[in-house]
This record gives structure tokens, C-alpha cells and sequence, in this order.
């Protein structure tokens, strides 16, 4: 698959920590807002094949908590918010608003399998009390765990002029 070129092009500074945990903060009350809009339709489904009642007494006794269905259908709609970002324009909302793009070292938009190491490097990250975004502070191009893994790069792009 051919890779597409972002615009703009050109040769970017690396975003340091304290950006990119901005942008992280915009995305995830976004992905919050995604989760429970999930969640209702979800429930919705389970009511229509159930029935009301029926899914009240499974509530109320607990049956639905940790629902294994429900937590891989969260884990693949936050999948799926993240890689379309990516893969389409390298930036999701929150990147957007910070002025930052993830990108190819050549200035391309990333793949759907760099993004999925992307998206589950960082959750390991996140296991590790954040070790992995940490490590920027230390790699000399500001890498994080998963640019590294993913062979990706953060950049911080100018303003478009209007």
C-alpha cells in the first residue's frame, strides 16, 4: 500500500513530554465521551435481545460486571478512534489543538499496523506507571516506548496561516 504524504511537509522539532500529555488530556476526555455513548448503545442491544426486566435482575446480581463482551468492544472502538486519526491526517483532536502530527520519519502518514503497535505499546506504557512516556525525557529525538516500537515519530507542526 502506498503511503500518503501529510501536509505540511517539512522538517519538524520533536514534541517534548509536557505537549504531549496536553494533547493525551483533550483526547481522553474525548475518548470518555466515546466509551459511554458505547456502553448505552451496547446496553440498548442487550435490552432489545433480553428484555428489560431481565436485564435489570442480571445488573442488579452482578452478573454483567466485567462483562468480557463490553471490554473488547471498548478496547476495539478506542482502537478504531485512535488508527483512523492516525492513518488519515496523523493527528487526532487533541493533536490537533497542541499543533502536534505523528508521522514516518519521511514525512508520511503511518500505516494501520503501525498504529496498532502504537496503540498497544502505549497501553503497556500506561501499565507501567507511564515508564514509556517517560522515556522521552531521556531519548535524545523524544521518543516515547511506542514511537520507538512503531517506528514512528511525533512532530510539532506551525499554526496554518488563515
Amino acid at each position: 500500500m502506498p503511503k500518503h504524504l501529510l501536509s505540511p511537509q517539512g522538517d519538524f522539532p520533536a514534541v517534548g513530554l509536557g505537549r504531549r500529555m496536553a494533547a493525551i488530556c483533550y483526547d481522553a476526555l474525548l475518548c470518555v465521551a466515546l466509551l459511554m455513548v458505547t456502553t448505552f448503545l451496547y446496553k440498548l442491544v442487550w435490552m432489545s435481545v433480553v428484555g428489560e426486566t431481565r436485564l435489570r435482575q442480571l445488573s442488579d446480581s452482578g452478573a454483567l460486571d466485567g462483562d468480557p463482551l463490553l471490554s473488547t468492544l471498548l478496547l476495539f472502538v478506542l482502537f478504531a478512534f485512535f488508527a483512523k486519526f492516525w492513518t488519515h491526517a496523523g493527528q487526532t483532536l487533541g493533536m490537533q489543538v497542541w499543533g502536534i502530527r505523528v508521522q514516518n520519519a519521511d514525512g508520511t502518514g503511518i500505516s494501520l499496523w503501525q498504529a496498532l503497535l502504537r496503540f498497544v505499546v502505549a497501553i503497556a506504557s500506561w501499565l507501567c506507571v507511564g515508564l514509556g512516556f517517560f522515556w522521552s525525557l531521556f531519548d535524545k529525538q523524544k521518543r516515547c516506548w511506542h514511537d520507538l516500537y512503531s517506528e514512528t515519530q511525533l512532530v510539532r507542526i506551525p499554526k496554518r496561516k488563515q
